[in-house]
């Protein structure tokens, strides 16, 4: 009974509401205005024959655009309106300007090594070129003299993470999508607490949609009583607004300026098995020293800088303050960030360009496969020019309509050649892509519209380095539980689930 009532009287349950009671009075607007029917039916088809013209005229991904078209089109009389409250993902003139002025003050901090850059494409062009990109879209430059290490499943990474928070001397940040009370984050604010106490710059920041059931209201107010800096990303309102779908998906921690941490791995006990969700959960991230960390460094700074409206001496924070010895070097390191407000899809172009570039094979895991038309027919050229394409996707699903679309593609990229794979002892959550025993990426970006299109997003590309043999190791290990998918098995399913199938693919850029 008290867990139904803590249901009934969360902030998720009360601000939905809300935004329920919001849909019901437009709609009851709408309702009474039709009385005047001709002149109110006339108005509704303007606004709607508006609001189509407008979406077709924009840059967004065509799938996108197909998902608002439809109910626009076939409910005029509703359509338009709603698309102008929760369609539109244009920021506001002062969120843009202010977005704009971080990255114009941050940008001297992230220059290019034209050295490095020189090297590879001395070795490979191809890759240089993705460098490149990376750097003059995502402003993140690659990096020599850093060191990785790939950690999965998350017990690794737990273990790593707390042996070097507690080496922590000058500063610590973290920046997560998911904070959970347990094991985990319990072992972890405690070493927060200890570090903060002692004089350690102490900063965490977390999104408010992904934390909304795993966290208290107002529970940054009890971290800062800790003596922590506490900030809650793009808090949650009880307002029709498609800002709220742009979330802060990464996982980030940085630790003294040269070590640092990203990948797909939150802190809450089902990501370290501490708990069963969904099975065994298969999570990885990776560990990196060295220069590198900077990229992570001004990640963290940007999206703190953006949400509390406060800048940093930034020097202070740079790998070499507090570590003036030389780093190791193992290869070429390039960690980077995607933003939904940019207007450029860095995470699904770098995927786009590693499966052009693939000559032997690329190895995917993701929990979510829902794709646009770019990214399948990329995948099945790939695979129908002789490339070895594996992916791997979850057995037993978090969410039943999104596994749902997931299975939808299976068929069409089977018969393209592409091997499907699901891990049979339960949820994978890994956001890993592993290529010719060359470069490999490990991060936060899934193969969904989410990912790729609305959230902040993270990843660290390697080259030539051990992390690439890390990853491919783990995957061939990984394969030997895993399920393959046939084309027998996309075939042998009801008249109801292929109908659900297509219904839900039609609408997976809104969900």
């Amino acid at each position: 009974m008290r867990r139904v009532l803590n249901f009934i009287f969360s902030r998720m349950v009360i601000v939905g509401l809300l935004i329920l009671f919001q849909l019901a009075l437009i709609i009851g607007v709408i309702w009474k205005l039709s009385n005047y029917f001709i002149y109110f039916y006339a108005i509704s088809i303007l606004i709607s024959t508006v609001a189509v013209v407008h979406l077709v005229s924009k840059q967004d991904n065509p799938s996108y655009k197909l998902a608002w078209g439809i109910p626009i089109m076939l409910f005029p009389m509703f359509g338009g309106f709603f698309y102008i409250l929760a369609g539109n993902n244009r920021l506001g003139k002062k969120l843009t300007k202010r977005l704009e002025v971080i990255y114009y003050r941050t940008a001297p901090q992230l220059k290019q090594d034209p050295k490095i850059i020189e090297e590879l494409e001395r070795k490979d062009k191809q890759i240089a070129n993705q460098t490149k990109y990376i750097k003059d879209y995502a402003l993140f430059p690659v990096h020599q003299n850093t060191t990785t290490k790939y950690l999965s499943p998350g017990e690794r990474f737990f273990d790593s993470l707390i042996e070097e928070l507690e080496k922590a001397e000058h500063f610590i940040f973290m920046e997560y999508f998911i904070i959970h009370e347990g094991k985990m984050w319990d072992t972890v604010l405690e070493i927060l607490e200890r570090k903060a106490k002692a004089g350690v710059d102490v900063r965490i920041l977390y999104d408010d949609i992904g934390s909304l059931q795993t966290l208290p209201y107002k529970y940054e107010e009890k971290i800062r009583k800790k003596g922590i800096q506490c900030v809650v990303f793009n808090p949650l309102a009880p307002v029709l607004n498609v800002i709220l779908n742009n979330r802060d998906h990464r996982k980030i921690t940085v630790i003294d300026g040269y070590i640092g941490y990203m990948g797909g791995i939150n802190l809450a006990d089902e990501y370290i098995n501490a708990i069963d969700r969904f099975g065994h959960w298969k999570d990885a991230a990776i560990m990196l020293k060295g220069d590198a960390v900077w990229n992570l460094t001004m990640m963290f700074l940007q999206t703190w800088n953006f949400s509390t409206n406060k800048y940093d001496d930034y020097e202070m924070f740079k790998p070499h303050t507090y570590h003036p010895e030389p780093f190791e070097s193992d290869g070429y390191v390039q960690p980077y960030g995607d933003s939904p407000l940019d207007r450029e899809t860095v995470g699904e172009n770098v995927y786009l360009n590693l499966l052009h570039k693939s000559k032997d094979y690329v190895y995917i895991s993701t929990p979510y496969l829902i794709v646009d038309n770019e990214m399948v027919t990329a995948l099945s050229l790939a695979a129908k020019s002789g490339v070895d394409i594996r992916i791997v996707t979850p057995h037993k699903e978090d969410k039943w309509y999104v596994h749902i679309v997931t299975r939808a593609y299976y068929k069409q990229l089977i018969e393209a050649g592409i091997k499907i794979y699901e891990y049979t002892p339960g949820f994978i959550h890994s956001k890993t892509v592993v290529s010719d025993d060359e470069v490999a990426i490990v991060g936060s970006i899934n193969f969904d519209y989410r990912s790729l299109y609305l959230h902040f997003e993270c990843a660290t590309m390697v080259y030539q380095n051990k992390t690439v043999f890390e990853v491919k190791d783990d995957y061939l290990k990984m394969l030997e539980i895993c399920t393959p998918i046939t084309l027998e098995d996309c075939k042998n399913v009801s008249i109801w689930t292929r109908l659900m199938r297509s219904i839900l693919r039609l609408f997976a850029p809104l969900m």
